[in-house]
């Protein structure tokens, strides 16, 4: 039996995947989360096998809980399901402990088959990702800016995109205004931008944030 924990903040689509995923004997949903800090908690309350998680949240982002769900629960397999295409987080994300990553858009049967397939220890690579993942070896000095940036970086560069203040990334990063600040003049320098603005404008072109 392979024990999956749900989060997303939409409360119909945890609702739809429990009820897609109870057709099949060998999955059991054991508990859901809204957001990135309540995932946190249930990996704490349940034995997980595979966390099936949403990027965008209000509160704590997939993004931002990742790196904590892997200190937590380093044999846990972690799908991301997103609304985001394969090109704009997936490799970011594979890179930073993810077992796969599925577009929203996906076949439902796709899900039950990256599920399976994580909970032998294994990754889930859609020929998409798979294909992402060979230009990126092909092409180290061609890559877009944002994926040069370091997990901790890239984080900070999606919140000062979505208009966050140094003080709200601070707490919700548990860092000092002063480390945000930092972060923040690595990234712009990394990515050869000079103001929040033009990090909004990057994010927008590149459909990093809606």
């Amino acid at each position: 039996m392979i024990k999956i924990g749900i989060v997303d903040d939409h409360a119909i689509v945890r609702s739809g995947l429990r009820q897609f995923l109870s057709d099949y004997v060998d999955l059991r949903v054991v508990g859901e989360a809204a957001n990135g800090r309540e995932a946190i908690d249930l990996v704490r309350a349940h034995e997980i096998d595979v966390l099936i998680m949403d990027l965008a949240m209000p509160g704590q982002s997939g993004l931002d809980a990742l790196a904590m769900l892997r200190a937590k629960a380093p044999d846990m397999g972690i799908l991301i399901l997103s609304g985001y295409p394969e090109e704009h987080y997936a490799i970011n994300l594979i890179r930073q402990g993810a077992s796969g990553y599925l577009n929203k858009e996906c076949e439902p049967k796709e899900i039950v088959e990256a599920i399976r397939t994580i909970a032998l220890g294994r990754r889930y690579l859609t020929p998409a990702v798979a294909d992402l993942l060979a230009q990126q070896l092909h092409r180290k000095d061609g890559a877009p800016p944002h994926e040069q940036l370091s997990e901790r970086e890239f984080q900070v560069f999606l919140k000062l995109a979505r208009g966050e203040t140094a003080g709200d990334i601070a707490k919700s990063l548990s860092l000092s205004v002063k480390t945000v600040s930092t972060y923040r003049t690595r990234l712009m320098e990394k990515m050869g931008l000079s103001s929040n603005s033009d990090l909004t404008y990057y994010a927008l072109k590149n459909r990093l944030i809606d």
